[in-house]
């Protein structure tokens, strides 16, 4: 069985070509993908070739760990049924192409394990949840607490708000794109350069920059947390005397699990999370070439959404 699928070749080589999938097996579903979206954290490191060494990595390779679509072939033991609108985080059933993260393509073959049913209400956002998940993961991990400070008004940034908002919290987000101020809802989006607080209990960063480190120290209070929400490719550094006398903690927030994606998922189609606003481009899956390249270079888009219902 053939699919027709988003192949990266190299870095900033892009484009869309048949390949052959692996045949499923017992407890495997094929999913037909309506929607997929692509990452400006991972992926965009991917295609301008800056990715670290990461196990699994590779090229030519295909992209995309947020698809939705519909389960069209099912086998024993899968769990599933024909017809249900599921969530991909990515796939690895290519032959000859790898799938680290394999979701950008017309058709998939899983384990239906990995796939978590939803409400086909949701729509296209259903293909959302793993960065809904991932910001849950943040908030509702290990030993966390709420963040008092957002760096970034990003998709990750907005939805990190949400959560902290629906939780009960406050708070304030840092943004320096004037794109990106607006879409607040429950919480005030200002430029750094405005905001004189030194005394942050706990700061969330969003933004993906490793040499915002030493500024964000300096903006705890004396036994502040800093979390790291992003995904960083330059070292982490910082000069110790100004983590010293702040007593400083850091943490590391890593990827969704289970439970996160089975909470948020109940957040979303109970209406307590909403993930309206977050999808600001949409294009046809054939135009892959040029929609990786707005992904990744405009400023104004948050998040971009291939649809693969045109693709033969």
């Amino acid at each position: 069985m053939d699919t027709t699928a988003i192949i990266l070749e190299g870095p900033r080589s892009l484009g869309l070509d048949t390949v052959a999938l692996a045949a499923p097996t017992e407890g495997d579903v094929v999913v037909e993908i309506a929607t997929s979206g692509v990452s400006t954290g991972t992926e965009k490191l991917f295609w301008d070739g800056r990715m670290p060494p990461f196990p699994g990595m590779g090229y030519p390779l295909v992209p995309g760990y947020e698809s939705l679509g519909e389960v069209v072939e099912t086998t024993p033991g899968a769990g599933l049924r024909v017809g249900d609108t599921v969530f991909v985080p990515g796939a690895d059933c290519y032959d000859g192409v790898r799938g680290l993260f394999g979701g950008a393509s017309k058709r998939i073959v899983s384990a239906a394990s990995r796939l978590t049913k939803v409400d086909a209400g949701m729509g296209e956002n259903g293909a959302l949840l793993a960065l809904a998940a991932t910001a849950r993961h943040a908030i509702a991990g290990l030993r966390t607490e709420l963040p008092d400070l957002i760096v970034g008004h990003g998709t990750l940034g907005r939805l990190l708000a949400r959560l902290t908002v629906l939780a009960g919290g406050g708070p304030t987000v840092w943004e320096v794109a004037p794109d990106r101020m607006g879409g607040a809802s429950g919480y005030d989006v200002i430029h750094p350069d405005t905001d004189e607080t030194r005394d942050y209990g706990c700061i969330f960063d969003a933004s993906g920059r490793a040499d915002l480190l030493p500024e964000l120290i300096g903006r705890i209070e004396k036994g502040g947390e800093i979390v790291l929400a992003g995904f960083y490719t330059d070292p982490i550094s910082f000069a110790f005397p100004p983590a010293f006398m702040k007593e400083a903690r850091l943490r590391v927030a890593a990827e969704w699990n289970a439970n996160d994606m089975s909470v948020t998922r109940q957040l979303v189609e109970q209406g307590a999370l909403s993930l309206d606003g977050l999808v600001t481009h949409r294009r046809s899956a054939s135009d892959g070439a040029e929609a990786y390249e707005t992904a990744f270079t405009d400023p104004a888009c948050l998040k971009l959404l291939l649809n693969w219902k045109d693709v033969a």
